[in-house]
């Protein structure tokens, strides 16, 4: 790549959306230390295009920086010669887990020394925050990039001149494509959840039947036979009624425990003697016929 050459406005930057996807991937597969890789593209009159991205294997990381090592431009050439022979390097990208989007001195140092063309960007991304940004050449200095386009095939909005572009919309590696019909169901089916659902409810209940017979008192009932002197158990469903009564299942109901009554017995008469009763003759209206008359 040759020298940059001195210009105040900042390069127009169009990205593929696939590109901002697996650079998102890329950064997510390492959330503590930085990860690295290069832009593919081509230069477009005062902007570019950036078409492809490759990761920078074996590059030097550490928890605030990355460094491209020997091994790793080597990596970058092989792919870059095979698989996008007519195309250049654009730039670089790199990650920040966790400290924001912005350029540190050892990233200038290494767009100064290795992305020194005045069309070569460096895109920055966060992880934890989901932020990103783009920094180009204007002028002399390195300035973040006010107007980004993102390129989506697959239905995504491009960006507005805020420097930062809308979520793109792509399916990561991990996750699977419903087809059919227009619309596609996402997540666990509707039958499951139900399914789950139910079937949880019914395990709780069964739960608390268990414990509510192993740890609370049951009466049970025996039937004592006097005269042969056997005990066996009563039927299941024997129970004392409200008035006292005892239900046996296939049984007349049986007289449940109560109080003895006093008995009430006729007073006693001495052997030989008999009740007798007088009956005084009464004349006529009522009077005694046995009081003197005067």
């Amino acid at each position: 790549m040759g020298k940059r050459k001195p210009d105040q406005r900042q390069p127009r930057v169009t990205i593929e959306g696939e590109v901002l996807r697996q650079i998102r991937q890329h950064a997510r597969t390492n959330s503590k230390t930085e990860v690295c890789g290069v832009l593919i593209g081509e230069e477009n009159g005062s902007g570019l295009n950036i078409s492809a991205r490759i990761p920078g294997l074996n590059a030097a990381q550490a928890g605030t920086y990355v460094t491209f090592t020997q091994d790793t431009w080597e990596h970058i050439y092989k792919i870059k010669d095979k698989e996008y022979p007519d195309e250049r390097i654009m730039g670089w990208y790199h990650s920040h887990p966790g400290f924001g989007v912005f350029l540190s001195d050892h990233d200038t140092f290494i767009h100064k020394n290795f992305f020194s063309s005045a069309l070569q960007v460096a895109w920055v991304y966060d992880p934890h925050s989901d932020e990103e940004g783009c920094f180009g050449w204007s002028g002399e200095r390195l300035e973040r990039v006010s107007e980004i386009h993102v390129k989506d095939e697959k239905g995504g909005e491009e960006a507005g001149e805020t420097g930062k572009p809308e979520p793109v919309s792509g399916i990561e590696e991990d996750e699977e494509t419903v087809g059919g019909g227009e619309s596609a169901e996402i997540g666990p089916r509707t039958w499951l959840k139900w399914t789950l659902t139910v079937t949880s409810y019914v395990l709780l209940m069964s739960i608390v039947f268990v414990a509510t017979w192993m740890f609370f008192p049951r009466p049970e009932f025996y039937l004592i036979d006097v005269y042969r002197g056997l005990v066996s158990r009563a039927p299941a469903g024997t129970h004392f009624n409200s008035d006292g009564t005892v239900s046996i299942p296939g049984l007349p109901e049986a007289p449940g425990p109560s109080r003895p009554e006093k008995s009430v017995q006729p007073p006693t008469q001495s052997p030989g003697s008999t009740k007798q009763e007088q009956t005084t003759p009464k004349a006529e209206g009522g009077k005694d016929q046995n009081v003197p008359r005067k």
